[in-house]
């Protein structure tokens, strides 16, 4: 099994999911607290989660969070949306992103002699519905790279509980990867076939993702979080021969100062 500790580069911030999550926050919290609101963010935050590749083991990613969040613009690590607008409660961007996903031939024994894969720059959009019940959000995009010629659509429900200056926001949502996607990230090809590893070409295919997300303001500039989750693959992942788990759980803890 292999524990990888990551080096700390601004290209993480997109492999690990602690970012969207913060963004999410971000703008809520920016909704409520009005114009006023702090518009620049700066912080820190650690993050592990259990590989789906047999042998690969842990996934260890450190790295700085900056954020902006202006009229027509906000960013947060490697994903930058532009603000279109809402229509009643629901509000629309134009989104780009940054992926770190993919791996080397290196990482784990059954990965031996496979071409890289790469991750890539996606573009697409996002919209999200605020309600009493909870918070929808829906995110569609698409591999502007061109390395895997996917697509991932992705649906979620959060709702929010304050208490003080705690709060809990349990999440639930479902991912779904184009065919393409899932060929290119955990297919075998004709000329990557060996005894232990029979040739796969992906198809399209759902996770499920479930989690809980803390946040605690210290004070009304800095914050801490800590983000636990749940993610159960789909068919066309766990049928890969490079696949050994149909679940794998990440936990997430940063810090974040507001100015």
């Amino acid at each position: 099994m292999r524990n990888t500790l990551f080096r700390l580069s601004p290209l993480a911030c997109a492999a690990l999911m602690l970012a969207s999550q913060a963004a999410h926050a971000q703008q809520t919290d920016a909704a409520e607290a009005g114009a006023q609101e702090s518009r620049w963010g700066l912080g820190a935050a650690v993050g592990t989660e259990r590989s789906p590749y047999a042998g690969y083991g842990n996934k260890t990613r450190a790295l700085p969070l900056l954020m902006y969040n202006g009229q027509y613009f906000r960013f947060v690590g490697t994903t930058a949306d532009f603000k279109l607008g809402a229509a009643g409660p629901v509000a629309f961007t134009l989104r780009a992103k940054y992926a770190d996903d993919g791996y080397d031939g290196s990482d784990a024994p059954i990965l031996n002699g496979m071409e890289k894969r790469k991750g890539g720059f996606w573009l697409g959009a996002s919209a999200l519905w605020r309600n009493p019940l909870a918070d929808l959000s829906l995110e569609w995009l698409a591999d502007a790279s061109g390395n895997s010629h996917g697509q991932t659509l992705k649906l979620q429900a959060e709702h929010r509980f304050k208490a003080g200056n705690f709060t809990l926001a349990p999440y639930l949502g479902v991912n779904w990867m184009s065919s393409d996607y899932v060929d290119y990230y955990f297919g075998v090809r004709q000329n990557e076939v060996t005894a232990q590893r029979a040739f796969y070409q992906g198809s399209s295919t759902a996770n499920l993702v479930g989690g809980l997300r803390t946040d605690y303001r210290m004070t009304p500039s800095q914050s801490i979080f800590l983000d636990l989750r749940m993610t159960r693959y789909g068919s066309g992942i766990t049928d890969s021969p490079l696949v050994d788990r149909s679940t794998s759980p990440s936990v997430r803890a940063g810090y974040l100062y507001r100015f």
